[in-house]
């Protein structure tokens, strides 16, 4: 298992990324994926302290959105909330951090490129929040917490308010009368490490691509992408009507 993470220095650099100080056993369990230890022995997995990292994670995400946004209705906190303890915004946070080269995989994830999915990378942000709390306290966690997803809960309202960025385009196009949402994905590479591409076309338009390791993934990358072509065009068109105005009517 040459490819596997090393102990010690790597680690350290892990931690320095992350900021926080994790006590060495706490720091490997937090990294090893279910698949990893089914291949040794069953030995524990990161399921729990994903488990606790969430609650934290959620809980801090909360506060923040609550404190700093007075005036906003519990619906639209709680799309917000979505947006930024979502899988796509955490996997987002973990590829900025190079967190999946130090994931402990087993070989079929590994053939699969298992450090760059989504929800493994997400359950691994989760798992080290819960981490960060067991070897430090609640504040450290805390504040972890809000040096990664503080960008993110500024911008919140740019992530689309939501996860489900597929049904985000379905509700533009149906509300504007643009056409039908239609999806032309495909796929390349040998079937242990393939990778999709999909175009997102609206009334026979493209609005948007994306690509990632399953069609779904790839889908959503497109409807993200989609999502902000479509904003951007609506901004420029109550721009320039405002501009063309007629200075008379005033």
């Amino acid at each position: 298992m040459t490819d596997q993470p090393k102990s010690g220095d790597k680690h350290q650099l892990l931690l320095k990324r992350l900021g926080v100080t994790i006590d060495a056993g706490t720091l490997r369990l937090a990294l090893t994926h279910r698949s990893y230890a089914y291949e040794n022995g069953g030995i524990p997995t990161n399921e729990r302290l994903e488990f606790l990292g969430d609650s934290i994670l959620g809980f801090s995400v909360t506060d923040a959105l609550y404190r700093d946004n007075p005036l906003l209705p519990e619906g639209e906190l709680a799309k917000r909330r979505s947006a930024v303890v979502s899988t796509r915004a955490l996997a987002g946070i973990a590829r900025s951090l190079g967190v999946g080269e130090f994931i402990y995989l087993g070989q079929g994830e590994r053939l699969t490129h298992g450090k760059n999915k989504s929800s493994i990378l997400a359950d691994t942000m989760e798992a080290l929040i819960g981490a960060t709390y067991l070897s430090n306290d609640i504040f450290t966690a805390r504040d972890l917490v809000m040096r990664l997803v503080g960008p993110l809960l500024s911008d919140a309202s740019a992530l689309g308010a939501g996860t489900d960025w597929k049904t985000n385009i379905q509700e533009i196009s149906a509300g504007e009368n643009l056409g039908t949402v239609q999806y032309v994905v495909e796929g390349a590479g040998p079937d242990h490490a393939r990778t999709f591409t999909a175009s997102l076309l609206i009334g026979g338009t493209q609005w948007g691509t994306g690509s990632g390791h399953s069609k779904k993934e790839a889908e959503q990358e497109a409807a993200a992408d989609a999502w902000k072509a479509l904003e951007a065009r609506n901004g420029a068109a109550a721009e320039s009507s405002v501009v063309s105005s007629p200075a008379g009517d005033a």
